[in-house]
């Protein structure tokens, strides 16, 4: 599967923005799906992950209860929407996908780039104070 993110801009601190990551090529549900941001200087960090079946979630303590990941198997998406949004928060943000089995939700979101299976280009976010 190949993730293509789309949504990302700037936005005023406590705004909100939708993140929308399009997968194509393999089947779509054979893979966990999950967002991962990196701000300047900084390393890449996990935010969200998602099961194939969006029944078990995992996030960062840094954005939970602020973001929420969910997807759409029938039109092959995966969405983080976020909220109460920080200047902290500013960050190239990647959609990426490992094949079911391999990890569960928390390691996804913990994994090194090099053990997942496809990333996005990323989308941009900056948050204004």
């Amino acid at each position: 599967v190949q993730p293509v993110e789309s949504g990302g801009g700037l936005v005023q601190a406590g705004g909100s923005l939708t993140l929308v990551c399009t997968g194509s090529g393999l089947k779509f549900d054979d893979y966990y799906m999950g967002w991962f941001r990196q701000a300047p200087g900084k390393e890449r960090e996990g935010v969200a992950c998602i099961t194939w079946s969006g029944y078990d979630t995992h996030y960062a303590g840094s954005v939970k209860g602020r973001f929420s990941i969910t997807r759409d198997n029938a039109k092959q998406t995966v969405t983080l929407q976020m909220s109460g949004l920080k200047p902290d928060d500013t960050a190239m943000y990647y959609c990426a996908a490992v094949h079911f089995g391999r990890f569960n939700t928390e390691e996804m979101c913990s994994a090194t780039p090099a053990d997942l299976d496809a990333w996005g280009q990323g989308t941009l976010v900056t948050v204004s104070s």
